[in-house]
């Protein structure tokens, strides 16, 4: 074992067994663990959320419970309608797929884009936010380690993430609980503690409601709430990421996913309701270096001995950090599983569909990871910057997600003995997400938000460009494709198949990778005939099933692809015993097709000793840097394993 590999099972761990069947109840998380990896990111906005729509109020303050009220039924409603979409789609329903099979392809995009640049400012939003926190409560000369902290911390998420979901999320399960537990009985007490006083808040709700209709007039003081309102926006962040990630989480999945959007909702609601009424009780107002949250928790123990409200203090607040950078894993989660989607559907390169050898679609993560370092870098990890580019490419995804849902029960009315009242929920869903949406853009666009626009246009344009470029690719092998046709006419004139040659490990032998019966691998097979007459008497075959993105959705969809691959290659090995050669059928299942293939060709090459390994790619006349990036060249990286080995393998240039 090289220091690499070494490193690589330290760091990330070992390679999954694929034989294991359990495997995809090992990985797959329960309802419980999923709240707490998908529902940080929701949670941890309480730290920020309340306290900009509270803010936003410039001394109302009462109307925060018009604030407060509206939030509460927006998270339900959100929550209830993302759950009619998870029984809708129960392999996983994204905002991409839903809009894709329920819209159009091209809205799909739209919402997919969208949702990658949501994930990316998740994952810096929230470590910049947990930095925040974290050094709020450290020497202030401690603040020039803050971006290098926050850098730090995108790489080791990065890392974490590598290793599979499930190890990610176990390890913040204790910080997750602290911070629930901590907030549950802070909202609790102060509730509690000052009950006598609510009679008094709705007094002053009513003196803030005249008031402010007399200084700014009816409209302008709904104006006011609607800011602050959608101000607070990024306590929705997340709810979408359960029915993203649904095929991440333990059967039955569609009721493990309900169950999760119950946990995330009651928990949302209950704590973004209960600070801001909290924030009322006890009359809570900014002060300098300090959250509104750390103003309420002073103010809650300010009677409590000294030691018990210090650390009290310091363990919400700390959680509350910690919380923060937790919820940069729904970033990880959603993020390359959007991207895995469009890869599938050929709008991002295929690359991003592959799995790694821990089932982990490792390519979306890095880029994931590698996007918010970046942004994290040029920011300076600033979150009065993040969070302007923050919230608006979420809610583009909500809005054409209930609209498509809307749609969908709509068209399904004759069927669906409840239609109406799903298609209320959704329609109810789409009022608010598009109303917050547009909001969002009026009061965000100058101040940044324009920025995010672009760069979730740019996306969309590059994804347009790749699905252009593989689409005349296809059409390029097309005619390729034909010698299939071909070859199977020529089969139906050999009536007569030519008796099986007994096998002789000593003769000639050609073996090929292949990767289906398809045009590519009978034009390698039929240009080495023509180049090597009469050379070769036996003629091998090897196949390596890929598992990806697309496929790794349970027990019965590998066993298929597995059946798949042996009857690809064994329709070469019936194809070439018709004409009188000694032909085997070698396949294999797994993540790396060089890794799986390179095991094959050393039993192979063991046992023929004259083995000459064949494989053909495919060459672009207008090829660049940019196209090669979104085409496959294993063959290469095989080609150079075997040499390792002391294996000689040609490359047939099949030119398209």
């Amino acid at each position: 074992m090289n220091v690499f590999q070494l490193a690589k099972e330290v760091f990330i761990g070992r390679a999954r067994n694929l034989s294991d069947k359990n495997i995809f109840h090992n990985l797959s998380l329960v309802a419980l663990l999923a709240w707490v990896g998908l529902g940080a990111d929701g949670l941890s906005s309480s730290c920020y959320g309340p306290e900009a729509a509270f803010l936003a109020l410039k001394g109302h303050t009462y109307l925060s419970l018009f604030v407060a009220g509206a939030t509460v039924l927006t998270i339900l409603i959100i929550c209830t309608s993302y759950s009619q979409i998870i029984e809708a789609f129960p392999t996983g329903g994204g905002g991409y797929l839903v809009a894709s099979k329920l819209l159009s392809p091209t809205v799909g995009v739209v919402s997919g884009c969208a949702l990658i640049g949501d994930y990316i400012l998740t994952i810096a939003l929230s470590v910049a936010s947990g930095a925040d926190a974290i050094f709020s409560m450290l020497p202030v000369d401690m603040q020039l380690w803050k971006l290098k902290f926050s850098l730090g911390m995108v790489v080791l998420l990065t890392i974490l993430n590598l290793r599979g979901a499930k190890e990610s999320v176990v390890l913040w399960v204790p910080v997750f609980f602290v911070f629930v537990l901590s907030y549950t009985f802070a909202i609790c007490w102060a509730i509690c503690a000052r009950f006598g006083d609510l009679p008094g808040i709705a007094h002053g709700m009513m003196a803030d409601v005249n008031s402010g209709a007399n200084d700014l007039g009816w409209l302008g003081l709904v104006a006011v709430v609607l800011r602050a309102y959608s101000l607070g926006a990024g306590t929705y962040t997340g709810i979408e990421a359960v029915s993203n990630g649904l095929n991440t989480l333990r059967e039955p999945r569609v009721q493990t996913g309900k169950r999760t959007m119950i946990y995330m909702a009651a928990s949302l609601a209950f704590v973004v309701g209960g600070l801001l009424l909290a924030y009322l009780l006890y009359h809570v107002a900014p002060v300098e270096g300090q959250t509104l949250n750390a103003v309420l928790f002073g103010k809650i123990t300010a009677n409590w001995p000294p030691m018990l409200s210090k650390g009290f203090v310091i363990a919400a607040m700390a959680s509350s950090g910690a919380l923060l950078l937790i919820a940069a894993q729904t970033g990880f989660f959603g993020g390359p599983r959007v991207l895995a989607n469009m890869a599938v559907d050929r709008w991002m390169p295929t690359r991003f569909a592959t799995l790694s050898d821990r089932l982990v679609t490792q390519n979306g993560v890095l880029l994931m990871g590698g996007a918010a370092f970046v942004l994290l870098f040029f920011t300076a990890a600033s979150v009065n910057l993040l969070v302007v580019l923050y919230s608006i490419n979420v809610f583009i995804t909500f809005s054409l997600s209930q609209l498509g849902m809307v749609r969908h029960w709509w068209l399904e009315r004759a069927k669906e003995p409840k239609w109406k009242t799903k298609i209320i929920i959704n329609g109810i869903g789409l009022l608010l997400t598009s109303g917050i949406l547009i909001s969002l853009c009026i009061v965000k666009f100058d101040e940044g938000g324009w920025a995010t626009l672009l760069v979730t246009g740019a996306l969309v344009g590059v994804a347009f460009w790749v699905k252009n470029h593989y689409r005349q690719t296809q059409k390029k092998l097309y005619r390729l494709n034909e010698l299939v046709a071909a070859a199977m006419a020529d089969d139906a004139l050999t009536a007569v198949e030519k008796p099986p040659i007994p096998c002789n490990p000593n003769a000639r032998t050609a073996v090929f990778l292949v990767n289906g019966f398809n045009g590519l691998g009978l034009h390698t097979l039929l240009a080495v005939v023509r180049m090597f007459p009469k050379v070769y008497d036996n003629f091998i075959f090897v196949q390596v099933g890929v598992l990806d993105a697309g496929n790794f959705k349970g027990a019965s969809e590998v066993e298929n692809l597995r059946e798949h691959a042996e009857r690809e290659v064994k329709r070469y090995t019936a194809y070439m015993g018709k004409r009188g050669f000694y032909t085997e059928a070698h396949y294999a299942l797994g993540t790396d097709i060089v890794d799986e293939a390179a095991k094959l060709c050393d039993v192979i090459a063991d046992r023929f000793p004259q083995a000459q390994f064949f494989a053909g790619q495919l060459v672009f006349k207008d090829e660049n840097i940019v196209t090669g990036w979104l085409h496959n060249h294993t063959v290469f990286e095989l080609q150079r394993r075997l040499y390792q080995n002391g294996r000689a393998m040609l490359i047939l240039p099949i030119q398209v």
